[in-house]
């Protein structure tokens, strides 16, 4: 079931099957604004009000699995899996800010570049480096959202199943949110922190057997044994190392770093899915 749905949900994703307001981060907008409008941008949202905001996507995916557990001989528990894959594997926005990126750079535009290679990652900010480093940045960025998007839910998914995969999708929003409004939610970082942990140093390490072993290995061992080293900083420094990263050519922006890590990820995925079919060949994964 884990299998079938992780890979429907990526059938889905690429040809853009679900529309844009069927996407996670879409639906868990309508729903916040429906339950709580400018409570948490104001300021007056209670610690009780943002862990229920954490939590109700994820309660109420496993409500409806509880209610359709053993009808139709499991094709609605299926349905379930199913659905919920696809909705939360389904990010155009991102997609779209890559392309941006992608034709702003070969039309030289750097001003855009800029923008477009802000929009892939809030968090990471762009406008302290110089241009010959902006396509290692954004190649540190993608691979970094190759995980953050994909690669964590698709461990969640075949892990604990779709709640967990909703919950992480649901402190992942709450976490952006915070971070585009400067705001200070209470639970936030500290939960993604511990969702982030584990996952995070399973899929780096992925990276060192796609990528060039010896010198990724060394750096996923110093920082993933290390309790404090924080998640992006683990993925995207395993994944620098694990591939040779090309000199910036005489381009206003170079593409070539970026792409060289864009095609990491996708090995580093295609990684995944041969993973998850073995266990699920051998019975480990159900």
């Amino acid at each position: 079931m884990a299998l079938f749905s992780l890979l429907m949900a990526i059938l889905a994703e690429r040809l853009k099957f679900l529309p844009e307001t069927w996407q996670f981060d879409t639906l868990i907008s309508r729903l916040h604004r429906r339950l709580w409008k400018d409570e948490f941008v104001n300021g007056q949202a209670s610690e009780f009000q943002v862990l229920f905001a954490l939590l109700l996507p994820a309660i109420l995916v496993y409500l409806a699995l509880i209610l359709v557990s053993g009808i139709a001989w499991g094709l609605l528990t299926l349905a379930v899996w199913v659905l919920t894959a696809m909705v939360c594997f389904s990010h155009q926005e991102q997609r779209k800010a890559f392309k941006r990126y992608i034709q702003a750079a070969c039309r030289g535009d750097t001003q855009a570049c800029y923008r477009h290679g802000a929009e892939l990652d809030c968090s990471s900010c762009l406008e302290a480096v110089t241009a010959d480093e902006l396509g290692l940045k954004v190649g540190q960025s993608v691979a970094w959202i190759n995980y953050r998007f994909y690669g964590a839910v698709a461990l969640y998914l075949i892990a604990l199943g779709p709640v967990a995969a909703v919950l992480y999708c649901s402190v992942r929003y709450y976490e952006q949110m915070q971070k585009r409004g400067n705001l200070q939610l209470p639970y936030v970082d500290a939960l993604l922190t511990v969702l982030d942990w584990l996952p995070s140093r399973i899929f780096a390490f992925g990276y060192v057997l796609a990528g060039q072993f010896s010198s990724a290995f060394n750096r996923w061992r110093k920082l993933a044994f290390d309790l404090s080293t924080p998640a992006r900083q683990l993925v995207t420094e395993t994944a620098t190392e694990a591939e040779s990263i090309p000199q910036p050519s005489s381009a206003p922006v170079c593409l070539q770093p970026t792409l060289v890590l864009l095609g990491l990820s996708k090995r580093n995925f295609i990684l995944l899915l041969a993973a998850v079919s073995l266990l699920t060949i051998f019975g480990v994964v159900n």
